[in-house]
């Protein structure tokens, strides 16, 4: 993780993610494992790199503290999804400390971010593990407080009968994506970060005579908005229902913080 001034304060506990430099852990089998793989793609929790739309009203450190807890949530609910291999597709690359620790504790594999924009970063992922032998391959985002284990079973059980899974977003996108064969036209032409993503990637879909099983819909952290729904679900909610208790504590600071700063939220929990 890049190193910054101590006068920055971050919400999670960054001193449990060292920087001294380790082995890329799992890295160097080149055969898959499992015939099944889970790829995370994640950004290192850098300020002023990530979570930029909500930037204001949060600040690049409050931001990436709030990425980085999010990374982690994906992380240990995925643990308990049985016969697979997890990866992370990293930028800015495999050998960030942060990325290098995360392999090292909890037993993931690492790969680079290749393209210029989401659609081609996406494809590179899924390519790179079907080369290595995986039968089937799920893609998931790193911005899904309440994701649950049993979605991301779903999403490989789904697919010994259907040809694409996909896991719509409350604003017309996909959180994740799973296939058993490599399909570049899915990434292909699609405006991401729009609305209509989910959409023409069904017609896509459709269109290849693909047959798509759904999970459930869930709302990513992308806007001021979201923060502020994730923030009323914890007033709602005892503990935040489905949040992660580190996620619900991170967003109980940020409001608190907004609160003070700008006298927004104004039922904090």
């Amino acid at each position: 993780m890049a190193t910054r001034a101590k006068s920055r304060t971050v919400l999670w506990r960054r001193s449990s993610f060292h920087t001294e430099k380790s082995s890329y852990a799992g890295v160097a089998s080149a055969h898959a494992q499992e015939t099944q793989a889970l790829v995370l793609l994640a950004k290192a929790p850098i300020p002023g790199s990530v979570k930029t739309r909500l930037c204001p009203p949060l600040t690049p450190d409050e931001a990436a503290s709030l990425h980085g807890s999010l990374i982690l949530d994906v992380i240990e609910r995925s643990r308990s999804v049985p016969q697979i291999d997890r990866w992370i597709s990293c930028w800015p690359s495999p050998g960030h400390p942060f990325f290098q620790t995360l392999a090292s504790r909890y037993g993931l594999r690492l790969c680079a971010q290749v393209g210029d924009e989401l659609g081609m970063r996406m494809a590179h992922a899924c390519q790179h593990l079907m080369a290595l032998g995986y039968h089937r391959v799920v893609l998931v985002g790193t911005d899904l407080p309440t994701l649950s284990p049993d979605q991301l079973r779903q999403a490989f059980s789904l697919l010994t009968a259907q040809d694409l899974v996909l896991g719509p977003t409350a604003d017309g996108g996909y959180y994740l994506i799973g296939m058993k064969r490599f399909m570049p036209e899915l990434f292909q032409g699609i405006p991401w970060s729009t609305s209509q993503v989910f959409a023409l990637t069904q017609q896509k879909a459709s269109g290849l005579g693909l047959s798509v099983g759904l999970v459930p819909p869930l709302r990513d952290l992308d806007t001021p908005s979201d923060l502020e729904a994730f923030i009323q679900l914890i007033h709602r909610t005892a503990h935040g229902g489905s949040l992660s208790a580190r996620t619900g504590a991170v967003l109980q600071v940020l409001a608190r913080r907004l609160l003070k700063r700008e006298g927004t939220y104004d039922r904090v929990p």
